[in-house]
């Protein structure tokens, strides 16, 4: 049987691919399992300093398989059920000290969305389309798109997205704010890559520390961020690799006003 979630580590640098390509990589009870338990593993690892999320086949991800739903899941508890078992993943991700590029291309709907939302740059390909699309099928929100879709568009826009069938297009979707790049469909995956490369072969911990300060924001006080800033940045400065980076920062610095080299 084919894994859906595929999973490969090399060079500190996790790649997560969703593999049902036959459903636009829709998830289904194994799909949303499998999530999940990549996901934890992941983020626990130490040889992992950075995660690239991507989609096999046409599409990244077109949410989840609505077709299965009609034919397998009983209740609305059993919906419930999954999404819960897809959101252990997503808190796993969003929570996680590795700092997330995902490569997205074709469709990315639903609670594709959601995961897209769930990672910390997006690289898009030209001919990517990024919608709700909820409602066509008499669904609501699920996989964190209410959690994260206002703190990345505003209010007004995270509405126009999920009360219409609304599908941006790249361009469009660059200029919500959506995505922090666009490229050439052939180039996303590579593109990507270099994103995660700059976090590999940079302070690494540190790219890691900052993402979390940034996810945990809205729900600490402004007090309690501050207080978590100066910790963080404490912690930071006491690791050899600020030590290093610092000392050859002051030592540029100081060649630069004439000091002694």
């Amino acid at each position: 049987m084919t894994e859906s979630i595929l999973l490969s580590v090399e060079d500190g640098l996790a790649r997560l691919t969703l593999n049902r390509p036959e459903r636009l990589n829709a998830f289904d009870a194994s799909m949303a399992a499998a999530w999940t338990r990549v996901v934890q593993d992941v983020v626990r690892r130490d040889d992992v300093g950075a995660v690239l999320l991507t989609g096999a086949g046409t599409s990244f991800c077109a949410g989840g398989d609505v077709a299965q739903m009609a034919t397998t899941m009983s209740d609305g508890g059993e919906i419930a059920q999954l999404a819960t078992t897809i959101n252990r993943g997503i808190t796993a991700l969003t929570a996680s000290d590795k700092p997330v590029v995902a490569a997205i291309h074709g469709a990315t709907a639903g609670g594709g969305l959601g995961i897209m939302l769930a990672t910390d740059y997006v690289v898009a390909g030209r001919s990517s389309r990024v919608g709700s699309r909820y409602a066509n099928v008499g669904l609501t929100p699920d996989l964190s798109v209410t959690a994260h879709l206002a703190r990345a568009v505003g209010e007004r826009r995270a509405l126009q997205l999920v009360l219409s069938d609304l599908m941006l297009t790249a361009d469009e979707a660059l200029r919500w704010g959506l995505v922090a790049e666009v490229v050439d469909d052939d180039d996303v995956v590579t593109r990507a890559e270099q994103v995660a490369a700059v976090w590999l072969n940079g302070a690494t911990k540190a790219y890691g520390r900052a993402k979390q300060l940034i996810r945990q924001s809205p729900f600490n006080s402004f007090d309690v961020q501050l207080e978590e800033e100066a910790r963080a940045i404490g912690e930071s400065f006491d690791t050899s690799e600020a030590k290093r980076r610092i000392a050859a920062f002051a030592e540029a610095s100081s060649r630069k006003r004439g000091g002694t080299p």
